[in-house]
């Protein structure tokens, strides 16, 4: 009896452990989406970040490859395709066309690459979608680095960005190197893709970057209020996510993905009856 009380025990502090890895691991990754999010939407950006996060399976694939660390691979992939998106744009092709190379080519290259690598056996849906129940004690680590790097930048940055993101010639003519500015915020977002593999995977951290920021958005007045209603609304999504992962067996990441796309709704047709109710 002593036995089976000792084992029921020591598998609940087990799960305890893991659920409150997952638990700030996603808190640490949604303070840090919510205000680069805002900028995503603000500047139109949602396609962008898009192609960086695809290019994370090629990214992950190259780790592999060369037994390196996931996140120094993910992070120099994101950032080689975000540059490469950034000089070529304009001058053969237009944007959004290099964009749409750049996101299904890295995507199915990385799949591709996959394959080749002899003697590892990968699951890529864990990639995919992410696998937030099994972030380790180092993956936290890394995960908070990473969060807490991209918040101290906004912090520093906050008002250039801000600037730059409502009138570029005027962020110019007072000085603002517009293009060390662009490359800032191109390095956060790669490493927020970085980090934010493990929790959601490549084809859902472009939404944890822009759901909570659309959702903000109508219900904000100023840009500091709707940055911190995105990161909300992301702590929201996270533990509304890993419950329903816990209690109904649902898979984690999108669980969380489909939690802030419901305030979404809620805060849009919260909107809408607030504007209706005003005419």
């Amino acid at each position: 009896m002593t036995t089976g009380t000792t084992t029921q025990s020591a598998a609940a502090v087990m799960l305890d452990d893991f659920l409150w890895r997952a638990a700030l691991a996603g808190t640490a990754v949604a303070l840090a989406a919510g205000p680069l999010g805002c900028f995503v939407v603000w500047r139109r950006m949602a396609y962008f970040g898009d192609a960086t996060a695809h290019a994370a399976i090629l990214g992950v694939a190259l780790s592999l490859g060369f037994s390196i660390s996931v996140f120094i691979g993910v992070l120099i992939t994101a950032l080689a395709m975000a540059f490469m998106i950034l000089s070529f744009s304009g001058r053969v092709f237009t944007v959004d066309t290099l964009l749409g190379v750049a996101a299904h080519g890295g995507l199915a290259l990385g799949l591709v690459a996959v394959t080749f690598i002899p003697g590892v056996r990968v699951d890529l849906v864990a990639y995919l979608f992410g696998d937030i129940l099994a972030v380790g004690h180092t993956d936290l680590l890394v995960i908070s680095a990473g969060s807490a790097a991209i918040l101290v930048a906004l912090w520093l940055r906050w008002e250039r960005l801000l600037l730059l993101t409502l009138n570029v010639d005027l962020a110019a003519a007072r000085g603002i190197d517009t293009r060390r500015e662009n490359m800032i915020l191109t390095v956060m977002l790669a490493v927020l893709v970085a980090v934010a593999i493990k929790i959601v995977g490549a084809l859902l951290i472009t939404a944890m970057l822009i759901i909570p920021a659309a959702t903000a958005r109508p219900i904000s007045r100023t840009p500091e209020r709707m940055a911190v209603i995105a990161v909300t609304v992301g702590v929201l999504a996270v533990a509304a996510g890993l419950s329903a992962s816990f209690y109904w067996d649902m898979p984690t990441g999108p669980s969380i993905v489909t939690a802030a796309t419901v305030l979404f709704a809620v805060a849009s047709l919260f909107s809408l009856s607030r504007i209706k109710s005003l005419h």
